[in-house]
């Protein structure tokens, strides 16, 4: 077996940087209103509207899961 580094260029022993409520409120938002366009443009053109509550759903999980930039 070779041996590897073990934190594999992650920040493992670094203090994880803390995200404030707002930064974090105004991911879930903006992930949100993606979602919202994402869903409208889907059930537009499918002319499906389930597709609205699928594009509110993804663009929740990618608020939720995307990185907020760090405060200055």
């Amino acid at each position: 077996m070779s041996k590897r580094a073990s934190d594999g260029g992650k920040n493992g022993d670094k203090k994880k940087q803390e995200v404030s409520p707002a930064a974090r409120r105004k991911q879930i938002i903006v992930g949100l209103v993606m979602g919202l366009i994402v869903g409208l443009v889907i059930s537009y053109f499918t002319t499906f509207w389930y597709w609205l509550p699928a594009g509110l759903a993804f663009g929740l999980a990618v608020g939720a899961i995307m990185k907020p930039p760090p405060s200055q």
